[in-house]
């Protein structure tokens, strides 16, 4: 295992403790060890009969800092723990005393850490504004909590987009007595990494960008459904209005386990070993396999189940699962292998010397055809599907396969009952916008969710997406209600698959606070999908306080197209539901009587297929004046983008613009327009994406005339 990677990852025992046995060596075999032993004896006794109150106290100093690094071969500013990605992996044990003190060595970044799955006092959380207040640059905070739990949890950042950027690390926690036979374990922490700056990141998604996924070769195109023999259904699905399947939002540069892209691990023939995998991505999920088969499943999200095997695993994520691999007895290394869902690249470890006998990815996810996505939405609701679904090429997460070693019943009469509050939760997006939330609101929209204590929540996650949600509960664990009965499993963090449904259960008998409760798919997260569970009790007036970066941000965009016969184009603000924008079309060299109109105007996006708009036209088009006009778009069937407008002249406009994605690159487009003053005018051509920024155009505008030219995105 990697030792801890800088002088300031210290540990201490409690100093009685250390004394006791200093004492121990030096006076064994003097004149008096009779006496001195009787009184050491009764020391050590005291201590650890207080130990097993109070625990001994372990102490880690963790300091954030800015530094290069070049984690997929081009050096960019990272954001590191004590000089590493990821930070030091902060060993206890179940009763310690944790004293932790974090620096904040950036120049100008405030930041956080939350120790994600840990059951630690509302303040100790460490969800800037909402918990914990931010620790500012060139300052301090101590996190000082009691270990009420064991098992394998992490750490990371909750302050704007840091954990993308490397703020995370790894937490294991040792039971107080030894509840698993094996030889040897370590730690895995899987991450992914881009060289792009995460803000740029979320710029992109935010103006539905298909970069990420031309980058990947998971762009939808129409020859590539024909190809597939999926034409068919590739219609059907926009006919009735629903987006390409997604499987994930960013294209990564390199995935990493434990910093790098692939890393060797002691291991020798026959041993047991137990990888403690923590998912540290910002928004990847994984499956998991080894190159010798079966992986046995012995804890989930820190605590343990009941041992079960399984060919591959699907790992979300803020999840960890400790798996078991018995090594070969030939002495061959092996590969214990991490493929990202979208199937776009892995990281993997090696256990033991020598080449390592390889492991497998499974087969590209097919984009085209709704099964495997329809089939994870029947095997949420259906434990039987569940286990057929554990076992397949690409499976699902493994819940129906996990069943908790106690029993974990919250209702035990029918008197518990009265405590039940049932609530649905239906989990709601927009790629083309990226509006996350839950019922169609952002957490800036509808925040909070008031809960009493003691008082036991039943919650349907009912996921309306075409996209894998990963949900956490900070603060509490939950039953994941799995057809286990008694033993349903606890978790933190829960997978919700497109068009399926999670029920889970809780008890709110934690310290009264502000509990936040999200989707850990960060850009997800910090699009809105988050509520706060806020226990009453805390005053009338109490509002919890939320991170001013999670409400609202603001967004500016500018895209458009040079030719040599027209430029036309839109410059806009984006902030929360509202744009304000700017769009120009204008003819090129054609003197007096080329036609220009600019628009400034107000929208207000309502839901994914309907927005406001409303503002001022600026026109030299013959027999037209400047204007105020008003109206809204609306997506048709077929995923149609239509406007319908009336100017202040009583003088009705109506738009229709239609682009399809003939190959990853190559996109063939269309645009229809009347005007009951200017009449009908058309536009038709080719565009071919040549990078992020910029790509070429060929059109034929019925105003116009034909011609060619640069498009531009910045």
């Amino acid at each position: 295992m990697k030792p801890l990677r800088s002088h300031t990852n210290r540990v201490h025992a409690a100093p009685g403790g250390l004394w006791s046995v200093r004492l121990a060596v030096v006076w064994v075999g003097s004149v008096v060890p009779i006496v001195v032993l009787s009184v050491l004896a009764l020391s050590i006794q005291a201590h650890a009969q207080d130990a097993s109150v109070a625990g001994r106290l372990v102490q880690y100093e963790l300091s954030v800092g800015a530094m290069l690094r070049s984690p997929a071969g081009k050096e960019v500013e990272a954001l590191c723990i004590n000089e590493g990605i990821p930070g030091p992996t902060l060993f206890f044990t179940e009763g310690d005393r944790a004293r932790i003190t974090v620096h904040n060595s950036l120049a100008y970044e405030e930041t956080s850490i939350h120790w994600h799955g840990l059951l630690v006092p509302n303040a100790m959380d460490g969800v800037p504004y909402l918990t914990t207040p931010p620790i500012a640059p060139g300052t301090s905070r101590v996190f000082e909590f009691t270990l009420r739990q064991s098992g394998t949890y992490w750490y990371h950042s909750h302050t704007g987009l840091q954990e993308q950027r490397g703020v995370y690390g790894a937490i294991v926690i040792r039971p107080r007595e030894r509840d698993l036979e094996v030889d040897r374990e370590h730690v895995v922490v899987l991450s992914d990494w881009t060289n792009e700056s995460p803000h740029e990141v979320m710029r992109t998604l935010m103006r539905g960008s298909e970069w990420y996924a031309q980058r990947k070769g998971n762009a939808q195109t129409l020859l590539g459904a024909w190809a597939g023999g999926h034409l068919g259904e590739f219609f059907r699905r926009e006919r009735v209005r629903m987006a390409a399947m997604d499987v994930s939002d960013v294209f990564y540069d390199a995935f990493l386990a434990n910093g790098v892209t692939m890393e060797r691990l002691e291991a020798h023939p026959g041993e047991r070993v137990l990888l403690r995998v923590i998912n540290a991505a910002a928004s990847t999920y994984f499956h998991l396999g080894s190159a010798t088969g079966p992986l046995t499943i012995v804890g989930s999200d820190g605590l343990r189940v009941k041992p079960v095997e399984v060919n591959r695993l699907l790992i979300g994520m803020a999840e960890t699962y400790d798996v078991i691999i018995t090594m070969p007895l030939d002495g061959r290394a092996i590969e214990f292998r991490a493929t990202a869902q979208d199937s776009s690249g892995f990281a993997a470890v090696v256990l033991g010397d020598g080449e390592p006998l390889e492991a497998s990815s499974p087969r590209p996810p097919n984009l085209y055809t709704m099964k495997e996505s329809a089939a994870a939405g029947i095997e949420s609701v259906n434990p039987a599907r569940g286990k057929m679904a554990a076992s397949a090429e690409r499976p699902f997460a493994p819940y129906a396969l996990l069943e908790s070693v106690q029993p974990t019943t919250l209702v035990r009469d029918p008197s518990d009952e009265s405590r039940v509050r049932t609530l649905t939760m239906r989990l709601t997006g927009d790629m083309q916008r990226y509006m996350w939330g839950f019922d169609g609101k952002t957490l800036s929209e509808d925040a909070v969710i008031p809960v009493s204590a003691n008082e036991i929540l039943r919650i349907e996650l009912i996921n309306d997406t075409m996209m894998h949600h990963p949900l956490h509960l900070h603060g509490h664990f939950f039953r994941l209600l799995n057809g286990k009965g008694e033993r349903a499993p606890l978790k933190h963090t829960v997978d919700v698959p497109p068009m399926g449904k999670r029920v889970i259960e809780w008890i709110a008998n934690e310290e009264p606070g502000d509990w936040f409760f999200h989707c850990h798919l960060l850009y997800h997260m910090d699009a809105g999908m988050a509520r706060v569970f806020s226990y009453t009790g805390q005053g009338a007036d109490h509002v919890p306080l939320l991170d001013p970066k999670l409400i609202n941000p603001t967004f500016f965009f500018v895209d458009g197209v040079v030719q040599n016969h027209m430029t036309m184009g839109r410059a806009s603000v984006m902030r929360g539901r509202n744009d304000f924008f700017a769009r120009w079309e204008s003819g090129i060299n054609a003197g007096d009587h080329e036609s220009r109109e600019i628009d400034v105007a107000w929208s207000r996006y309502l839901d994914p297929n309907l927005s406001t708009i409303l503002g001022f036209r600026f026109t030299n088009v013959h027999g037209a004046k400047d204007r105020p006009f008003g109206g809204v778009r609306y997506r048709l069937p077929f995923l149609i983008q239509s406007e319908l407008t009336v100017d202040g002249r009583g003088d009705v406009r109506l738009q229709l613009e239609k682009e399809y994605m003939l190959t990853t690159r190559l996109a063939v487009f269309a645009g229809f327009e009347y005007d009951t003053n200017t009449y009908a005018e058309w536009e038709a051509g080719l565009g071919w994406t040549l990078t992020k920024r910029f790509g070429l155009v060929a059109s034929y505008h019925s105003e116009h005339q034909s011609g060619v030219g640069l498009s531009f995105s910045f």
